[in-house]
């Protein structure tokens, strides 16, 4: 058995949930803050058996692209030049996945 923890960004969460219930693979969810910019997150911890881990990590990957995304960064005021907004651009999206062995997986 594997445990799969998925920290995925909150807008990717409900895709992601749709596509591993298709295919009728078990997921806890749990919303969370933190990471860069204080963005929404959302962890999902998978048990699986070790033959599904692959297929569990290309639905992550498939439902949590990374994608570019512009941010404003001011730039302080001056005695002569107003404060300006310039917007910097980070990558955003994607997940953190950690998969661990697990000894049993017990559904109560």
């Amino acid at each position: 058995m594997r445990l799969i923890i998925a920290i995925v960004k909150g807008s990717d969460a409900s895709g992601l949930l749709d596509a591993l219930a298709e295919r009728h693979i078990g997921v806890t969810r749990l919303a969370a803050t933190g990471g860069f910019m204080s963005e929404g997150r959302t962890t999902f911890l998978i048990g699986v058996e070790d033959d599904r881990e692959d297929e569990v990590i290309d639905i992550i990957r498939k439902c949590c692209s990374k994608h570019l995304q512009a941010s404003p960064q001011f730039r302080p005021a001056g005695e002569l030049v107003p404060s300006v907004a310039v917007p910097v651009e980070y990558e955003a999206g994607g997940a953190i996945i950690f998969v661990t062995d697990v000894e049993d997986l017990m559904r109560l």
